[in-house]
């Protein structure tokens, strides 16, 4: 099974607000970027996937994600959320392929590395929908439907639980931080620098966080 994943990006100027504690205004949309950047290039480099499909309206990302390889799909109403936006990404992707398997992926995942994100998709291929917690507990990095089922996301606040309710199963798989770390506050950019972020985020952050032995 070969997956399309779609990954939401809000607009460069608007991303990663909370990331205050640790960067400043100005630094803030290039860290937004590069998480992106990095997030899409190990996702394409990902046995398991088949294509990824950006939905922002945002134009440098835009050109920056295309050119990885990403296919960048417009955001269908301007202030639709994060849902939506995941949502209208989804039915893009079906509407030329209707037995397509979608994924909702973080675009916050810097240290995401292919073999894991491959792991915890093949785990998925056992439900119709599934979804993946992130490093806290508290929220989601990852949302499956497999051919015919619709993604239905619910991510925001408590999305783990969310999911859950939806009726989602929730993929316990070990070993797959990487897939779950994803990036809102200065603790996490540490976390995620920890376990070893992607070159366009290492660069980025080089002048936040220490160097690495």
């Amino acid at each position: 099974m070969h997956w399309t994943l779609v990954i939401p990006l809000k607009p460069l100027t608007r991303a990663k607000s909370r990331l205050s504690d640790a960067a400043p205004d100005v630094l803030r949309p290039g860290l937004a970027l590069a998480f992106a950047q990095d997030t899409v290039a190990a996702a394409l480099a990902c046995g398991a996937v088949r294509d990824v499909a950006v939905v922002t309206d945002d134009p440098l990302a835009a050109r920056e994600l295309g050119g990885l390889g990403a296919r960048v799909v417009p955001e269908a109403t301007a202030g639709g959320g994060l849902n939506a936006a995941l949502a209208h990404g989804a039915s893009v992707v079906r509407r030329e392929r209707p037995g397509a398997e979608v994924a909702a992926l973080n675009a916050d995942l810097p240290a995401l590395r292919p073999m894991e994100l491959a792991r915890v998709l093949h785990a998925a291929e056992e439900f119709p929908r599934a979804f993946l917690a992130d490093a806290a507990g508290i929220g989601t990095t990852l949302l499956t439907a497999s051919s015919g089922v619709e993604l239905r996301p619910q991510f925001g606040p408590d999305s783990r639980a969310r999911h859950a309710a939806s009726g989602a199963a929730e993929l316990l798989v070990p070993d797959v931080e990487s897939v779950r770390q994803d990036v809102d506050t200065g603790a996490d950019l540490r976390a995620a620098w920890a376990l070893g972020v992607g070159p366009r985020t290492a660069a980025a952050a080089a002048r936040l966080l220490p160097a690495r032995p």
